[in-house]
Parts: structure tokens; C-alpha cells; sequence
């Protein structure tokens, strides 16, 4: 880990070469007279290869190109662990998700009440970020699109259990609206979602620094120990300290600024490490307080999911065929890298609804208690009637299969219904339990927490919905034989109290960690950052990934942070 005193200084130095860094470092190299260092703790995009192929997520979860972070045992999930999947090489998790573009409601970005972060903004950034490859079979807001961006994005091509699970959702009340999960312009309704896929391979934010620049330069397979300051009036962030796993230490400084972007979890560890989080907590691992921060790693936020399968009756509806089927899942690999088409060419979601549930709801007197204590036209979660609660989508095959086991045989054929919470009321936190870089931080997501019960009302409700679109809708009613695996008698279930019992044994995280390092206005005593991420009571240092989140969007994060370093970028050039 050797580098020359002649590349020892950057202008700026970025932290984490994941969704948001790697936008941010190619986005200021833009600009010749400045110089820009990007750290990530991973190796290059191309030493992960199958990060490309889109259906191939499961060949490198759990390896050196995942962080490998797992939570804290979860009281109301009967104490289970969740793996906390991230991506650990350039691109980070934006090579090692879903593939969705759901950007939210415009509300969700006004909710955070914080100046240049409006809905409005927010939107703009994201289209900034997208190239949009149209297909003749959708129907796409085209205003919506960004067509200018480095972010290749296109629809999804379904199967047809996905045709048949958008059937149902009309046929139960949640209208076809196209392409509203890039106009954010319904919070109930059905339709597509535009995928980070294009000619069936997958794009990250790693594509944002082909051909770099002579002004960029980028550093793998180091970890970021802690941000260096001087002292002053306020300590100003000078350089950063890095650390290979081998051990091996080595200084870097910063003329202008120093940028964290390691996400939800990574941002606040590296945050604590450099003396800037709750006295206390930084006491108690041998850690110098430079900056007493109480937000620095609470406000923990995500989504969680419950993955409910169904057996199908009519052979060719799923694509269990090209996976499970004796030898299918060779077969389809061949074909991916003989023209980049088939199974392994798209991420296997199918077609997606937004939901609200306010007429289901309205006889629970949990939901008649908390509805009463919001401001006017905000029900029980907070959310205005223009904000949905959950969100459902299908997969086309049965899966994943680093997760679950009884694969269907030859002959048979299953899928999931998937139910996402919005708004969650529970909150979990990031801490250390040791200074080390190479130690993954201590995650206690807290889920289905909040004192009243409103996360697990609205999640088992929301569970019972999914099931009747699937038993009772048109499409689907006629080709389902019932739970799989068929020991399983969730097709059944006629209440939202039936669905408790399956969420506490089988509810997972949807990978949408956020809200650690929050932003915030100058009176809210847990914010980290002020509206241009500026981290309080130093100078020099920012933070710009989805930790800045006061609330999480009702959406997949994945875009939003894209939008969130276009901004970032933004703001940094402008103040030059």
C-alpha cells in the first residue's frame, strides 16, 4: 500500500466507493482544476464479476464482496439475526440489490422540512442521474425520465404469473397507473417499474467512473480508520487515516473537504472512530470526543418484508424452469453470456403495487388512538393521504436461494408475494464496540418496536391484503393450489391476527437502511448535519448517502441516493 508523496494531497477525498461516492468523485472530477480521491474498502467492480448479471445476486452474497454484517438478535422477530446484505467493491450496493427505481411520493421529501430538499428537488436529481431506455410495450411518463445521465435504466419484461398478479391488483381496487413509480403521483395503484438493467446488464454507480480522469484517482481494498482534523475554532477536517487488512496504515490530506458516503452503516462507524458521536458511547471504546454529536448513529430506519409463496397450478407461469429444473440453471447461465437474454438477463421482481389502508384499518382502536394524536390530515403513521403504506410486488420464480430451501421439482412451480412496510415507527441504531475499521459495527435495527403496535397493525393488515389479491383476484384466483411448501396454510388466513405469528418467524429486511446521520434544522438537538451536509461543530466534513434521511422515503432508496450525490456534487461545485 505504497503511494508516493507526489498523491498524498487531494482537494477532496471521498469515503466509500458505494451508490453515492462513486457519483460524487466522478461528478467533481468533472472539473479539471481539482483533484479527487475516492477510498473503498472493496475491490474493483471487475473482481466481482457476476455483480454485472443482473439474476446473479446470489453468487456473491456472503463473500469478500459482502460487508457481512449481521443484526442484533430482534425481540419481535423471535430473536433472529438478520443478514444485513451490503456490497463491499466499487458500486456497493447499487451492484447488489433489486434493480428498482421506486422514488417515493413528493411528500415524503417535503416531510423532511429541510431548505433545498423539497419533493420538487429531489425528483429533479434523480432524473439527472438517469439515463431512460424506453420499450414499445410501456408506457412511460416521458417528462419523468432522465435521459441525460451516466444511470442506464429501462422496463422490466414480466413473466406471465407477474401479468397475471397485475390482473389481480386491479381486479382488487388498486388501479393501472404505468409508470408511477417514477412520478410518485399515487399512493394506490398498480403498475411497472423501471429497472438500473439495460441490454440485460446490470448498471451501478461504478459506471460513473469509466474512463476517469487524470484528476481522480481511485483506491480499493483500503478501510477509512478516521478522519483527521486540525484544531481551530472548530476542528477542521485536514485528511483521513487509512488502514488495509493486512495493517498496513497510510495519511492522505484533504486542501478542501473530506466527503463519508458508507451509507447507513458505514457513515456513522466512521463518524464514531474520528471522535464525533455521543461522549458517552465514544468513551466507553477508548475513543477522544472531538465533536459530542447524540444523533450519530440513532435514527436507524428501514423496510421490512415478508415473503409469502404461493404454488401454481398452470405450468410456464413462473421461471422456476430456468433455475430449478434439472440442470436449468446452468443452462440459463449459458445462454447470459452467449447474447446477455434470458432468466439471468433481469432481476426476477415482477410488477408492483402502492396501497393504502385506511378503510381496512379504521376499526382498530390502535389506529383510532394514534390518528387522533397527529396534526390535522395526518392519520395514525403520519402520513398525509397522499403517502402509501405499503407497497406489494411479485417475484417470478420462487427464492432467493441463499435463503430458503424445498425448491420446486421438475413440474412444479412457485412464487412470493412480497408486502413492504412504509413509515415504520420503530427506530434502531449503529454502534461501535471496538475503534478497529476492519470490525463491522454493532446494527440493533429494533424492528416492530414502537410502544403502541402500529408497525406490526399495519404489516400484518397489509399481509391480509396480499393474500386476497392472490386467492381472490381475477388473475391469479384460478391458478394457485395453495401455500408453498404445501405444509404451509397461509393461503387460508382471514385476518390480519393470523398473519402475527409468520411475521415475527419470517419478516426480513428489505436492505434499505437509512437515517443515521440525519440532517436537520439548527434547533433539533439529534441532527448530525445541517441542509448542505455539513457535520455539526466541525468544518471541512460532509456527509451524502442515505444516512442523511430524516425520514425514509416511501420508496426503494436506491434512486434516491443517486439523487442525493447528484446534489451533493452540486452544491460542492457551486460553493467554489
Amino acid at each position: 500500500m505504497a503511494h508516493g508523496q507526489q498523491d498524498s494531497s487531494f482537494d477532496y477525498i471521498i469515503c466509500g466507493g458505494g451508490t453515492a461516492g462513486c457519483v460524487i468523485a466522478a461528478r467533481l472530477a468533472e472539473n479539471p482544476e481539482i483533484s479527487v480521491l475516492l477510498l473503498e474498502a472493496g475491490g474493483s467492480k471487475d473482481e466481482v464479476p457476476a455483480s454485472s448479471i443482473p439474476a446473479a445476486l446470489a453468487d456473491y452474497v456472503g463473500t469478500e464482496a459482502d460487508w457481512k454484517i449481521k443484526g442484533e438478535p430482534c425481540a419481535q422477530l423471535n430473536n433472529r439475526q438478520l443478514d444485513l446484505t451490503r456490497g463491499k467493491f466499487l458500486g456497493g450496493s447499487s451492484g447488489a440489490n433489486g434493480t428498482l427505481c421506486v422514488r417515493g411520493i413528493p411528500q415524503d421529501y417535503d416531510d423532511w422540512n429541510i431548505e433545498g430538499w423539497s419533493g420538487e428537488d429531489m425528483f429533479k436529481y434523480m432524473s439527472k442521474a438517469e439515463n431512460f431506455h424506453d420499450k414499445s410495450w410501456f408506457i412511460p411518463v416521458d417528462v419523468a425520465h432522465g435521459h441525460n445521465g451516466r444511470l442506464a435504466t429501462a422496463p422490466h419484461d414480466t413473466a406471465p404469473i407477474s401479468d397475471c398478479v397485475l390482473e389481480s391488483y386491479q381486479s382488487k381496487g388498486l388501479p393501472l397507473v404505468p409508470d408511477l413509480f417514477t412520478t410518485g403521483n399515487t399512493p394506490h395503484g398498480c403498475g411497472h417499474v423501471v429497472r438500473t438493467v439495460y441490454q440485460g446488464i446490470r448498471t451501478t454507480s461504478a459506471d460513473f467512473l469509466d474512463d476517469p480522469p487524470d484528476n481522480l484517482k481511485v483506491i480499493t481494498k483500503v478501510y477509512v480508520d478516521r478522519v483527521v482534523f486540525e484544531e481551530g475554532n472548530k476542528p477542521r477536517a485536514s485528511g483521513v487515516r487509512i488502514k488495509s487488512a493486512d495493517g498496513e496504515e497510510a495519511l492522505f490530506r484533504a486542501r478542501r473537504e473530506v466527503i463519508l458516503t458508507g451509507g447507513a452503516y458505514g457513515s456513522p462507524a466512521m463518524l464514531l472512530r474520528s471522535g464525533i458521536g455521543p461522549a458517552k458511547e465514544l468513551q466507553d471504546v477508548g475513543i477522544k470526543t472531538q465533536v459530542n454529536l447524540p444523533g450519530v448513529g440513532k435514527n436507524l430506519m428501514d423496510h421490512i418484508v415478508l415473503m409469502t409463496f404461493y404454488e401454481v397450478s398452470k405450468p410456464g407461469l413462473t421461471n422456476d424452469s430456468q433455475l430449478y429444473y434439472p440442470g436449468a440453471a446452468e443452462k440459463s447461465m449459458a445462454r447470459y453470456h452467449a447474447d446477455h437474454t434470458g432468466f439471468m438477463s433481469q432481476f426476477p421482481f415482477g410488477t408492483f403495487a402502492f396501497a393504502r389502508l385506511d378503510d381496512r384499518l379504521a376499526d382498530s382502536p390502535i389506529w383510532q388512538e394514534a390518528s387522533r394524536a397527529q396534526p390535522y390530515g395526518r392519520d395514525a403513521m403520519g402520513l398525509t393521504s397522499s403517502q402509501p403504506h405499503v407497497e406489494f410486488w411479485n417475484m417470478e420464480c420462487y427464492g432467493p436461494p441463499q435463503t430458503y430451501r424445498d425448491f420446486p421439482g421438475d413440474g412444479q412451480s412457485a412464487f412470493a408475494m412480497v408486502t413492504e412496510l412504509f413509515s415504520a415507527q420503530s427506530r434502531g441504531e449503529v454502534t461501535l464496540d471496538s475503534p478497529d475499521p476492519t470490525k463491522n459495527p454493532v446494527v440493533d435495527h429494533n424492528y416492530l418496536s414502537d410502544p403502541l403496535g402500529l408497525d406490526m397493525l399495519v404489516l400484518s393488515e397489509a399481509c391480509q391484503l396480499a393474500n386476497e389479491i392472490i386467492m381472490e383476484g381475477v388473475g391469479t384466483r384460478n391458478v394457485i393450489k395453495g401455500a408453498w411448501p404445501k405444509q404451509l396454510t397461509h393461503h387460508t388466513h382471514k385476518s390480519r391476527d393470523a398473519w402475527v405469528s409468520n411475521i415475527r418467524q419470517r419478516a426480513d429486511t428489505c436492505y434499505h437502511p437509512a437515517g443515521t446521520c440525519k440532517m436537520g434544522k439548527e434547533n433539533d438537538p439529534m441532527a448530525v448535519l445541517d441542509n448542505q451536509l455539513r457535520v455539526r461543530g466541525v468544518e471541512g466534513l460532509r456527509v451524502a448517502d442515505a444516512s442523511i434521511m430524516p425520514k425514509l422515503m416511501c420508496g426503494h432508496p436506491q434512486i434516491a441516493v443517486y439523487g442525493i450525490a447528484e446534489k451533493t456534487a452540486d452544491m460542492i461545485k457551486e460553493a467554489l
